[in-house]
């Protein structure tokens, strides 16, 4: 076979392999997120989360299926609070916390609070903790975003490839290689003719 069509079919099979290879929009990498939106900073799964800060202390709560966990520290020292008492109320829900020393937080598992906090949607919330040096009273709000119907979180509606642009393609390369053939063929005759002379 001649070189210079074993070289425009190779450069053609790898033009093809490029561009079937390439990230179309609406493309998927391997953990289902969209290879053509921006890169976020956001961890992936994030949780409904609150932050509020008195002059004596700082909470920060996170909203987990089974519970809200809440660590408080000390606002001047940061030093976490690992003794006291922990109340929420929200609206005429009131709930206690469970103390975890050693891990440094306060659990509520309160059905019905984590029933109402799971609704979309701001909470208001107000913490009072009780410590040795007395009580404070802390109030935030948890945002919970509206749940998506798809547990992925995308939608379908976009077309994941362009199947115009992949006709075109192989409609393209087919001709390529159609012409190569017959150039071939035509070189193959020709060669053949001026032996037989």
């Amino acid at each position: 076979m001649n070189r210079h069509l074993l070289i425009l079919l190779l450069v053609l099979l790898l033009w093809l392999g490029c561009w079937v290879a390439h990230a179309a929009p609406g493309a998927h990498g391997p953990n289902g997120e969209h290879l053509d939106e921006p890169v976020s900073s956001a961890p992936m799964s994030a949780r409904p989360t609150i932050e509020a800060a008195t002059e004596s202390f700082e909470l920060v709560g996170t909203l987990f299926d089974d519970e809200l966990s809440v660590l408080v520290d000390r606002y001047t020292s940061n030093e976490p609070v690992t003794a006291g008492t922990l109340r929420v109320d929200l609206g005429n829900i009131r709930a206690a916390a469970t103390l975890h020393a050693d891990m440094g937080d306060f659990s509520f598992t309160d059905p019905a609070l984590l029933e109402a906090l799971r609704a979309p949607g701001e909470h208001p919330l107000v913490f009072t903790l009780v410590t040795g040096d007395g009580s404070n009273r802390i109030e935030g709000r948890l945002t919970v975003a509206a749940h998506d119907d798809h547990e992925d979180g995308h939608d379908d509606d976009h077309r994941h490839a362009s199947w115009t642009g992949v006709a075109l393609s192989a409609i393209a390369v087919a001709a390529a290689v159609a012409l190569a053939l017959l150039a071939w063929l035509r070189w193959r005759g020709r060669r053949a003719a001026s032996m037989k002379r």
